[in-house]
């Protein structure tokens, strides 16, 4: 059974609602997870995982929330080689570019993203929670 963490942060709810998404189709494929605000954790405790799930909405110019979220990231990213990684978030004011740049600083820190990322325009529809889900199961099952 994999063992699996969620990470994520929210100021709105958007990508909480895409993290308990992902959380729940991981547990449904098997998986035990443990679903975390990213201030509740730090990077050495999401090192020790085989498996990793991260959100984050876009925030200003493209970027990644930048209080909280960008120096956890900063400091997981040098040990993201060799983990099966999956990520999601939500935006609303910019076109969505933030996902495809997060997404290449993963896979350039030598992880495996086994999955297309998944991004909702503000609150998340079906569609979109369901795509979450599925990432939690492809996450769960890589």
């Amino acid at each position: 059974m994999a063992k699996l963490a969620i990470v994520y942060w929210t100021g709105s709810g958007n990508t909480e609602a895409m993290a308990q998404a992902v959380d729940e189709g991981a547990r449904d494929a098997g998986a035990e997870t443990e679903l975390s605000f990213v201030t509740d954790v730090t990077a050495d405790d999401i090192a020790e995982y085989e498996y990793i799930a991260l959100g984050c909405p876009a925030m200003g110019a493209e970027q990644l929330e930048e209080y909280d979220f960008e120096p956890f990231f900063a400091e997981l990213e040098g040990k993201l080689s060799g983990k099966k990684v999956v990520i999601f978030g939500s935006y609303a004011w910019n076109d969505g570019e933030w996902i495809e740049l997060w997404s290449k600083r993963v896979t350039d820190a030598g992880a495996d993203l086994v999955a297309d990322p998944v991004k909702a325009f503000a609150y998340p529809g079906d569609p979109e929670l369901e795509a979450c889900r599925a990432l939690g199961k492809a996450l769960a099952e890589a």
